[in-house]
């Protein structure tokens, strides 16, 4: 191999190592850190829904035991649907509450038996409201909670108490 071949060679690899390390930094800032770690310099995370991630990740999978209560407020992207769920054991019970801060959602309250792998769900609830109230017995171990779809052009917040016999498994 001639020198000039090498040096074309060794510029190559220089551009392409070059480019690579571009292309994972602008990843890290618009993707990554949105959406691991609520880290939005640009804005971008927050315009493509991926902080949204993050708060699944803030929320602490925790037990909680009849006469506790637990609040988490939400955030459901404009045109975007997102499930906040509960591991319960069968003929576990939830009491829960949730409202809005304007706007109806479409919500399903729904379960999903544990191990399945079949896409099968029981819907529990479901309406287009923009609060509710109630409680739940499931009917099989699994994950339980809520579905909400946002159809409007605005995002819309959500704040959810819920007490009981359950592990939070925060968003999915």
């Amino acid at each position: 191999m001639e020198t000039s071949q090498v040096n074309q060679t060794n510029r190559s690899l220089v551009k392409a190592t070059i480019s690579s390390l571009v292309v994972a930094v602008i990843a890290l800032v618009l993707f990554i850190l949105p959406a691991e770690y609520s880290i939005d310099p640009t804005g971008v995370g927050q315009k493509l829904g991926l902080t949204v991630f993050n708060e699944a990740g803030s929320t602490p999978t925790s037990a909680s035991s009849d006469g506790e209560q637990d609040a988490v407020l939400l955030t459901v992207p404009a045109g975007k649907g997102i499930e906040y769920k509960l591991s319960m054991n069968k003929f576990q019970k939830a009491t829960y509450e949730w409202v809005t801060d304007g706007g109806a959602l479409y919500v399903d309250l729904h379960g999903e038996p544990k191990g399945d792998t079949t896409g099968y769900f029981e819907s529990y609830t479901i309406a287009s409201v923009e609060e509710m109230k109630g409680s739940f017995t499931v009917p099989f171990d699994g994950s339980h909670g809520w579905y909400w779809k946002n159809n409007s052009d605005k995002d819309i917040n959500i704040q959810l108490l819920f007490s009981g016999n359950y592990v939070i498994e925060g968003l999915k």
